[in-house]
């Protein structure tokens, strides 16, 4: 029988751009976040169309903003000549919702829900927060995402770390880490799928979000164990598991050397 606890660890967002003008010229008062955070720009920049998912959902950005991505500025250098090209870009494989939160991060410095510093309690939380436990297979809230490329539910900021890693945008990776750490909650099926989502859309060098949840679950081994989620995972067979068996002979030689 499949286990419904759900985890609760320390470790929607859809932005839409109902204004883009005005977006645009609100930017230019953020504060310089990170190595991506844009300087001041010109409101006179060329305008890329960029056509998302198997929609085909139109966003449009600024070419100067859009360049800051090494994924982005050599595409847009390479293939269109001059200022005065339509510029039009396709993405049949993003999904919508995840590049919105991307494009967000590149305006403003962050993306909703934003993080939100207490500075009376030196700590960090998320705007808005919201409760996930009840959230169903086909669900999204403020801290899940459906993928229709999975056919399923993963953690929002796991895809959007993902999505980073691939236009090289160092600081929205960590920002995206921190946001999951500060997530309580999550249903054990979506912390597991979201284990296989990121071990299957980072590069093997990768290790702050796969370390991520290999010590998630480690930590919270007692509920995990019990878990018929994630006994059908085991059998079913994915490299993570190997990951987080090697992980969990760690922490044991790790224990036997403090006796």
């Amino acid at each position: 029988m499949t286990s419904k606890r759900s985890f609760v660890s320390r470790d929607r967002v859809e932005k839409s751009f109902k204004s883009f003008r005005r977006m645009y010229k609100g930017h230019s008062k953020v504060k310089k976040q990170g190595k991506e955070s844009p300087k001041s720009q010109s409101t006179k920049a060329p305008i890329v169309t960029l056509i998302v998912g198997r929609g085909q959902r139109c966003f449009v950005a600024h070419e100067d903003v859009l360049s800051r991505s090494p994924f982005f500025q050599p595409v847009l250098k390479d293939q269109f000549v001059g200022d005065n090209v339509d510029k039009v870009l396709g993405l049949p494989d993003e999904e919508p919702e995840i590049l919105s939160c991307v494009l967000e991060f590149l305006y403003k410095g962050d993306y909703t829900p934003r993080l939100v510093h207490d500075k009376s309690q030196s700590s960090f939380t998320l705007e808005g927060y919201q409760d996930t436990s009840s959230i169903n297979s086909r669900e999204s809230s403020a801290a899940t995402i459906f993928l229709s490329a999975i056919n399923g539910v993963v953690l929002r900021d796991t895809a959007v770390y993902c999505a980073a890693e691939r236009y090289g945008l160092e600081a929205l990776k960590s920002l995206a880490l921190r946001k999951q750490g500060l997530q309580r909650g999550i249903p054990i099926d979506v912390i597991l799928r979201s284990a296989r989502y990121a071990y299957d859309n980072t590069p093997d060098s990768e290790s702050r979000l796969r370390a991520h949840y290999l010590a998630m679950i480690i930590r919270a081994r007692h509920i995990f164990k019990s878990s018929g989620t994630m006994q059908f995972d085991m059998e079913m067979g994915h490299k993570f598991y190997f990951d987080l068996f090697v992980a969990m002979c760690n922490h044991m030689d790790d224990l036997e050397g403090l006796e």
